[in-house]
């Protein structure tokens, strides 16, 4: 039952006005507290998702900015770039597990190849030392797979920490200098 006094509640795809009353620039934007970057609303990426579908009709960068108040015809280039982020996520999502996956079960051979037992063999026979302290022959352990295991896992791990992006990139040092040259003074006129 209504009374007639219940507050309209605002269609989800109109942007709230922003502080100039302009429905397409929001200034109620939420920042992430970890990373104090804005965060999309569901509003934002419906208005990417709209951009992406005029570019689409054909319309230009600058009549998407001018159809849905972008300021700049670059702003409209970023919502269409969004949006199609947008739409390649969940298979990427999907592409990151699958590898993930695959990359746990190789992990956990080379583990599996770790923890057995590798003896010598040399022309198709099993090679034994005496074991001085039991004066009994057994076999020669292998380390040579055992290494290669490790080599392996460290190898998976590190494709596992590029695909989830982990690794730090690498600091870069920059240094130079400027040379200023001034063009049409003598030299010899300035001492």
């Amino acid at each position: 039952m209504t009374t007639g006094n219940e507050p309209t509640v605002p269609d989800d795809t109109t942007p709230s006005p922003g502080p100039h009353g302009d429905p397409h620039t929001s200034q109620e934007r939420q920042r992430h507290p970890a990373t104090g970057r804005f965060t999309r609303s569901m509003a934002s990426a419906r208005r990417d998702a709209h951009a992406a579908e005029l570019f689409a009709d054909g319309y230009n960068y600058e009549q998407i900015a001018t159809a849905l108040g972008y300021s700049h015809r670059s702003d409209a280039k970023k919502a269409i770039d969004r949006a199609k982020a947008d739409v390649a996520r969940p298979a990427i999502t999907r592409l990151i597990a699958t590898e993930s996956e695959e990359l746990d079960a190789l992990y956990a051979e080379a583990c599996a190849i770790l923890q057995r037992n590798h003896v010598t063999v040399s022309h198709g026979k099993v090679i034994t030392w005496r074991n001085p302290e039991t004066q009994q022959e057994e076999p020669l352990q292998d380390d040579g797979p055992k290494l290669q295991a490790i080599q392996v896992a460290l190898r998976v791990r590190e494709s596992y920490r590029k695909l989830h992006g982990l690794d730090q990139p690498a600091k870069q040092e920059i240094s130079g200098g400027v040379k200023y040259e001034v063009v049409g003074v003598d030299p010899e006129d300035l001492t």
